[in-house]
This record gives structure tokens, sequence and C-alpha cells, in this order.
């Protein structure tokens, strides 16, 4: 059944990952021009709130992320975004040693 790299994080994850499992690709029918134009108009929307940003890092911590996020099944920058947004939104917190 998983033909995932990662194994799913919750039973609301593995759920959804088996219901696309099941879909017939061969019955789905391509979008209408008019659908199609609504889903390029909603990518544009979304792109346009997100902004570059370099920052400088220490090559060492750049590989310990980059191994991270290759476990993870992540790319680098994603990863970086992912734990920027934990934090920024309070879900990320620190582990008492």
């Amino acid at each position: 059944m998983n033909k995932y790299k990662t194994k799913p994080l919750d039973s609301e994850e593995k759920e959804v990952m088996e219901a696309i499992d099941k879909i017939d690709m061969k019955k789905l029918q391509k979008p209408s021009k008019k659908e199609q134009q609504l889903f390029r108009n909603a990518a544009r929307e979304f792109v346009k709130k997100e902004t570059k940003m370099n920052i400088r890092i220490d090559p060492f911590e750049l590989n310990q992320i980059k191994e991270r996020a290759k476990k993870e099944g992540l790319k680098y920058s994603a990863l970086v975004k992912s734990v920027l947004h934990k934090y920024i939104t309070g879900q990320l917190v620190e582990k008492k040693l």
C-alpha cells in the first residue's frame, strides 16, 4: 500500500494517503478552460504573498539542515520555512534537556 517514502504523521494523514491511492487517474476528467483559469489565478495569488529571503549560514549547519530535510522527504528550503512558521506561530517549543 505505502508507495510513499515517509510514514503518515497520524491516522488522518494515513486516511488521506489511502484515499489518494484509491483514485483511478484514468477516470479523472481534464478541468474546463474556466476551471484551469481559476486554478492559475489562485496560484498567482498564493505566490504573490510570498517574499524571498537570503540568509548567511555556517556550511556545517546548512549540511545538517539538508540531511534532516532529506530524512523528512523535503527540500531543505521547505524545511527551513516550516520551522520558521512553527516558531512564529508558537507551534515549535524548546525541548528541555
